[in-house]
């Protein structure tokens, strides 16, 4: 039972976690206001590869990032800080610009070798959304498995990982459904609820950077300092 327990939490912490960074729902109007000048076909295809792109990103940052981090010599406290920063800079800029920034954008003619500059990347998945996937690979199993044997170990940590990259295909099917039906999600809410939307989003993405900030900077003072 506490297996199982570990297991579902390895899901939803990554899914929970990356969801309201990613927000492909705050970003499917902005996917359709860049894509407005394709075919719907074209459409639904850069929404299956804007996906597939997030997938290896995410995964990627998920299973290596934390290694790589330690081979620059970065440690995950800075590493919240300067992507909280980023997150923080990018919601307060969408806060601020809004609609607009999005209608500007609309005028951007989209080419399908576009779905991973700008669309998957930093669009879709920024810079805070790589840092918390990296945050989220660096945290290690806690020592309450009651496992007795390495088979035991070897297992459950393949059952963690694995419900770890299925959170993470999860947020990859929830970014193709939502950019494939955006069209019909930003007709249903309108010009007025898109702008609530996206001005939503950017607070709520405000607030998540705030928050990435100040545990970062919470990990670094509580650290020993070296002489």
């Amino acid at each position: 039972m506490n297996s199982v327990y570990s297991i579902a939490n390895a899901f939803l912490l990554v899914y929970v976690g990356l969801f309201p960074i990613i927000n492909p729902i705050g970003g499917a109007p902005i996917f359709l206001g860049l894509t407005r000048h394709c075919t719907d076909p074209e459409r639904n295809a850069l929404a299956f590869q804007v996906a597939r792109n997030s997938l290896f990103l995410l995964i990627g940052s998920l299973l290596a990032g934390s290694y790589v981090l330690e081979f620059f010599g970065i440690t995950v406290p800075i590493l919240r800080v300067a992507g909280g920063i980023i997150v923080t800079a990018t919601g307060w800029t969408l806060l601020q610009e809004g609609a607009e920034e999005d209608e500007r954008n609309a005028h951007k003619p989209v080419i399908p070798t576009d779905a991973f500059y700008p669309l998957t990347m930093p669009i879709t998945v920024g810079p805070g959304s790589i840092a918390v996937a990296v945050t989220l690979g660096s945290q290690r199993p806690s020592g309450d498995m009651n496992l007795t044997t390495p088979a035991g170990n070897l297992t459950q940590l393949a059952l963690l990982g694995g419900a770890a990259i299925a959170g993470v295909i999860a947020i990859a099917v929830t970014i193709y459904v939502c950019y494939r039906f955006a069209e019909g999600t930003v007709g249903a809410l309108g010009v007025q609820g898109t702008n609530v939307l996206v001005r939503l989003s950017a607070f709520i993405l405000f607030c998540i950077g705030i928050g990435i900030v100040w545990n970062g900077y919470s990990a670094l003072t509580a650290l020993p300092v070296s002489h």
